[in-house]
């Protein structure tokens, strides 16, 4: 289970606040004592989506690796700035704006080199 505490939700809260679906998301995940997974399955059944697996939120993030491990995006989720990241990837539209935060979220609590290393391929010469 990944989750956050209390003060990690306000801080990010804070960082958020001009996201409207970034803040129906964090509440969201607080009302789900943390648990990234849990708020995910509940904000997708929100927006009409049928989660149904246990990984829902894994497979999710995992879908849109390309996108998230974008250099750019790699190295704002690296500094802590989620802003770039989920401003980015809700004009994308690549699925309902209210899933981006817990998705970014994941990826960061996952570590985001590991998560993105399946994307790095090495050339041999």
């Amino acid at each position: 289970m990944v989750s956050l505490t209390s003060e990690e939700i306000s801080q990010y809260r804070s960082q958020l606040a001009d996201y409207p679906d970034a803040v129906v998301a964090l509440d969201e995940i607080d009302n789900c004592e943390g648990d990234l997974e849990d708020a995910t399955l509940n904000l997708a059944i929100r927006v009409g989506q049928q989660p149904d697996r246990n990984d829902f939120l894994n497979g999710l993030a995992k879908r849109y690796r390309v996108e998230i491990c974008q250099d750019m995006l790699q190295q704002e989720l690296l500094k802590g700035n989620l802003i770039l990241v989920v401003d980015t990837l809700m004009k994308a539209e690549l699925f309902p704006s209210v899933l981006v935060t817990p998705v970014v979220l994941y990826v960061m609590k996952q570590g985001v080199k590991s998560f993105c290393e399946p994307l790095t391929y090495k050339i041999e010469t």
